[in-house]
């Protein structure tokens, strides 16, 4: 059985609250979503299919494609279900191989042991029918193997992404408390900016916001930025798809004349940190770079471009106070010198966004780790508000 002629169900997983986001990429990639839910979109495909998605989607965390659905109310039940499919034509004898789970059934108190399981079963399988089988461990480098179980329903998937797709290669100094970059690239998507009028991003931190912001303006995918995935270490991966895949990807890179992006914060170090990783992801030269404090930031005139915050939440009482007056200022900075703009602050402390003062036109639901967090977007009129 060769996988990569295969047709089956695949799942394109994501953080909670992205996948509207997800589902906007894969159905510009020409898929067409047959079932989107809080972490995942469902589509139908092959192993081909499997390589664009995950070369291109900027939103999403694994692209995992489905080998068998069974039943299975215990381990044991599993263990003889995964014993009939023909693991010696999907791994590499002489590869390696590694399980993840997501498991919910009442015989099972640890996932430990589910995948202890399906590596007996693999492992077994491969003695049986080869007489020798592949290393197994915990890496992620090289095939992947995922069971979702759920009560007595159990499904086997290849992980085809292996590593998270939800970080995207470049950010190697990753700075204070950065955003994921799926994340980060999802808000981006939610917001009104057009990728050619001015993108100001104060307080920028590791600077991945920035980034994003120029990857997405000058259709940069992850992809770029990465050379290895699970779908290549897989019986009857063909290089030549992914090299058509990775040129075709390369080929799409645009220059945007006159594109502003600027990009500032008040710490030596985080423009630095911003600088390096900017360079890595090959859009330095795109993103003008100011050390200052925000309220410095240098905002082009006569311009109709987009103001994006992403400030500290403050974890503890005494640093909440503090950022009190800090949020005062985002509000008084956004009011007085972005008029005509789209301002944006993503925040994960909902009593700090009510000092900013202003009345948001949206409030866009998001998740940050476990912390629930919001994407107002605010109106800066640069006159007297006209009547429709």
């Amino acid at each position: 059985m060769n996988l990569f002629h295969h047709k089956s169900r695949i799942i394109v997983t994501c953080s909670n609250r992205l996948s509207p986001y997800l589902q906007h990429e894969i159905a510009a990639l020409g898929f067409t979503p047959v079932r989107v839910f809080k972490t995942g979109v469902e589509l139908m495909g092959d192993l081909k299919d499997c390589i664009t998605l995950n070369l291109h989607l900027r939103c999403a965390s694994q692209v995992l494609f489905s080998i068998k659905e069974c039943n299975a109310h215990d381990a044991n039940a599993l263990y003889q279900q995964l014993l009939n499919i023909s693991w010696e034509s999907i791994i590499p004898a002489d590869g390696y191989f590694s399980i993840t789970s997501n498991v919910s059934n009442e015989t099972i108190t640890n996932n430990l042991f589910a995948n202890v399981k399906v590596k007996d079963a693999i492992a077994d399988r491969f003695r049986e029918k080869t007489g020798a089988r592949p290393d197994s461990g915990p890496g992620l480098h090289t095939a992947v193997v995922h069971l979702y179980w759920k009560d007595d329903i159990a499904e086997i998937f290849i992980d085809t992404s292996g590593e998270t797709l939800s970080k995207h290669g470049y950010r190697k100094i990753p700075g204070k408390a950065p955003m994921l970059e799926s994340l980060a690239a999802a808000t981006l998507l939610a917001t009104r900016w057009d990728r050619q009028s001015p993108f100001v991003n104060p307080m920028c931190g590791s600077g991945t916001i920035a980034i994003e912001a120029a990857m997405l303006a000058t259709h940069r995918k992850p992809g770029l930025y990465r050379n290895n995935y699970a779908f290549m270490h897989l019986c009857g991966y063909d290089s030549e798809v992914y090299d058509l895949e990775y040129k075709k990807m390369e080929a799409d890179v645009i220059e945007v004349p006159g594109l502003q992006i600027i990009a500032s914060d008040i710490s030596e170090d985080a423009i630095h940190v911003s600088k390096v990783n900017a360079g890595i992801a090959g859009v330095e030269d795109l993103i003008q770079f100011e050390l200052c404090d925000f309220a410095s930031t240098t905002i082009p005139a006569n311009e109709a471009g987009v103001i994006y915050f992403n400030p500290e939440y403050g974890d503890r009482l005494g640093e909440e106070l503090a950022l009190q007056e800090t949020y005062a200022r985002m509000g008084d900075f956004l009011k007085q010198q972005c008029k005509g703009y789209t301002g944006y602050i993503f925040t994960g402390n909902l009593e700090l966004a009510k000092k900013i003062g202003l009345k948001p036109k949206k409030r866009i639901e998001f998740y940050t780790s476990k912390i629930d967090c919001r994407l107002f977007e605010y109106e800066l009129y640069a006159g007297s508000r006209e009547k429709k």
